[in-house]
């Protein structure tokens, strides 16, 4: 047998086998594309892991994303030492929820983090997100120090031509962005593509060099697998922080979507305010980075 006949035969019997063991960048290399049934589930009315449930099996289940012996990130929001029921943080129990759906699917490791803007150890405590991430089989690390983070280019950036980002993201076979919809005093909202400023380093660039042209371009490193939008309890003034359990508002729904600036438009919508009023939503549309014309998708829209 000649090495050509010896590579052929050796990688159909991996192939056939289901395993990659031998050669690991063939399930890569002969993976077909995702095929998902819709753009876009919206679901209301429910606890934010049923609401999940729901969403992700309607996608095909988590394993249409995370293949068996993929290392995944999941980023929530956990920049504010503040408990669930203050709207500033993702809720708990969503990421335990997507943590669960992961490892299942065949995940070798979920890892969970924030570069955050209070204290990130009490912001992971005091969050629930760290016990939630633990309980379900996670790990979190920490994003404290510069010495995480790599210098990479930015694509398609405009404003933002480099960034650091934290190295965990790097590695990562799967990015799950899960950020919490929320007001916010300089952005108008804080959705998925905001969410990204807690995975480089100088956020501070971002806010002295034009917030929303920079939201987009960053948005061009690296598109995430999968955008949740946690809307269970949403703050709808003085963010990005807030005063009190005045500002927030229960509304128990959720966006799920492959595409980041669908997302963006529909958490918008639930926010109250048109996709178009958003100029990182519209900048990012008009890069063609994603749709914010909701019209023009598949959407399952679900109600518990």
């Amino acid at each position: 047998m000649d090495r050509r006949d010896f590579l052929k035969k050796t990688i159909g019997c991996g192939i056939a086998a289901g395993s990659t063991l031998a050669f690991p960048e063939v399930g890569k290399l002969f993976a077909a594309p995702k095929r998902v049934a819709y753009d876009l589930v919206a679901v209301r009315g429910g606890e934010p892991d049923q609401m999940f449930d729901l969403a992700i099996a309607s996608l095909g289940g988590m394993q249409t994303f995370v293949p068996r012996g993929s290392r995944v990130v999941v980023k929530p929001n956990i920049g504010w030492d503040l408990p669930p029921e203050r709207g500033g943080n993702t809720h708990p129990a969503l990421v335990g929820r997507i943590i669960e759906h992961c490892l299942s699917a065949g995940a070798r490791g979920v890892s969970v983090f924030d570069h955050t803007c209070d204290n990130w150890r009490r912001c992971y405590a005091n969050s629930g997100i760290e016990a939630a991430v633990e309980a379900a089989g996670g790990k979190m690390v920490s994003a404290d120090s510069e010495g995480y983070y790599k210098s990479v280019s930015v694509p398609q950036g405009r404003r933002l031509k480099t960034a650091k980002v934290h190295e965990a993201l790097l590695k990562a076979d799967v990015f799950i962005n899960v950020p919490v919809l929320k007001h916010h005093s300089s952005a108008m909202v804080t959705i998925g593509m905001k969410n990204l400023m807690g995975v480089v380093w100088d956020r501070w660039y971002w806010h002295r060099n034009d917030l929303h042209q920079c939201i987009a371009d960053f948005s061009s490193f690296r598109k995430p697998d999968l955008t949740v939008v946690d809307a269970y309890t949403v703050m709808k003034r003085n963010g990005p922080r807030g005063v009190s359990l005045s500002d927030v508002v229960p509304m128990k729904a959720q966006v799920v979507s492959t595409d980041p600036v669908a997302a963006d438009a529909a958490g918008a919508k639930l926010f109250g305010t048109d996709p178009g009023d958003i100029r990182h939503i519209r900048i990012a549309s008009d890069m063609n980075l994603g749709q914010m014309r909701l019209e023009n998708l598949s959407i399952n829209r679900i109600k518990i």
